[in-house]
């Protein structure tokens, strides 16, 4: 089978493109002022231009206003202000229940529990077994006392692309606003958020081959969101904090050339990959969208019977490649997804599971080695399971 080295982790962080990382180096050699020393000398005035040319960037790509971007640390960041600050925002109001998903990324499970603990009501509207939003049961949540609704567009784990126009309209209907963690669909799926209805969307470079640390927040204009920390004016006075010139310029740099036939071609060897292990591996359940075109284009998540997914996770790593479980024990908590459960998947399902997600770097050798691999693995640890010899 040979050796390579073979990345497929691409939904928990992607590789900086060159040409990002050649734009950033300009702003960490000779352009490295603080933007908002723009009314004092030429050089902040040089960092500022590069702020504001790739808030105008992401913004265009968002069909949004340059006004209504927000540059922050990244997407948990992005969620955390959504969420808390729209809360403190709002102010005296009536309206005091949040309502999110059950398989939103902790981030946003996490605001909402803090918010709980505040005096909201928290309300987590169920999902089905392919982790859709079910919208009778969000209709049924989502009342005029209701502050906000957040729902992920792309699952983080099994890629599900959730229905934003119809959620929106939900929101909307009742008089509350509506955010999505567009975090894993940003650019991939083309979102416009005029026309689709959002009031809040959070994006994260990392994601789009650009640079860690770097995101955003889409603020609708008159959506009455405050700060949640304390510092100077910059960001319109929403996130204070020197800003991240590099990250920002990089952020920008990824989404100016951004192309959609590498996540045509991405999704192309996602496919491939998929076939390969259903009918080449007995016992290979796919999780999330069996219709491959209704998940982001670079995410396969599968468990394969009889064996834990870590076990696959880190055989395949000595051999080189880089996939993940989605179970929680890697992050020191024994227990399993909570999105692969909220599907209504057993325990040993969810601790089965792996997802694989390639990116625009892949190539069809990486996954043919891949496919050969997970074959061997899987076959040599069910021979070590009592349950899988027979």
């Amino acid at each position: 089978m040979g050796n390579r080295n073979v990345y497929l982790d691409n939904n928990a962080a992607t590789r900086v493109d060159e040409r990002v990382v050649r734009y950033m180096d300009r702003f960490h050699e000779s352009d490295f002022a603080v933007a908002s020393s723009q009314f004092s000398h030429t050089p902040g005035i040089k960092a500022k231009d590069a702020v504001e040319q790739s808030r105008e960037t992401v913004a265009k790509s968002l069909g949004a206003g340059t006004d209504e971007i927000v540059f922050t640390s990244g997407g948990t960041e992005s969620n955390n202000l959504a969420l808390l600050g729209i809360a403190r925002g709002a102010g005296e109001t009536k309206r005091n229940r949040i309502v999110i998903s059950a398989i939103e990324h902790f981030s946003v499970l996490h605001s909402a529990d803090r918010l709980a603990r505040e005096g909201y009501e928290v309300k987590k509207s169920p999902v089905d077994g392919e982790g859709f939003v079910d919208t009778e049961a969000l209709s049924r949540l989502v009342n005029d006392r209701t502050l906000l609704v957040s729902v992920m567009h792309a699952n983080h784990e099994v890629g599900t692309l959730q229905d934003l126009a119809a959620i929106s309209a939900i929101a909307h209907r009742n008089g509350a606003y509506f955010h999505t963690d567009a975090s894993y669909s940003f650019l991939q799926i083309p979102i416009d958020v005029k026309k689709t209805g959002i009031d809040l969307l959070t994006a994260d470079a990392n994601m789009v081959h650009g640079p860690k640390g770097t995101g955003a927040l889409y603020i609708r204009k008159n959506v009455p969101l405050s700060k949640i920390f304390e510092g100077g004016y910059q960001e319109y006075n929403i996130r204070p904090g020197t800003e991240n010139v590099p990250g920002i310029a990089g952020f920008g740099k990824a989404v100016e050339i951004w192309d959609a036939e590498d996540v045509r071609r991405t999704a192309l060897l996602r496919d491939d990959l998929k076939d390969r292990l259903v009918r080449g591996i007995e016992g290979t359940l796919i999780n999330g969208p069996q219709d491959m075109k209704k998940r982001i284009p670079n995410n396969i998540n599968v468990s394969f019977n009889y064996i834990e997914g870590e076990s696959v996770v880190l055989h395949l790593d000595m051999r080189g490649i880089a996939v993940i479980t989605g179970s929680a024990c890697f992050s020191r908590a024994l227990q399993a997804s909570h999105v692969l459960l909220a599907m209504g998947f057993t325990h040993e399902r969810a601790h089965g599971s792996i997802r694989f997600s390639p990116s625009k770097y892949t190539v069809p050798e990486d996954i043919v080695y891949t496919y050969e691999n997970v074959q061997d693995v899987v076959a040599r640890l069910r021979e070590l399971s009592p349950v899988g010899k027979k």
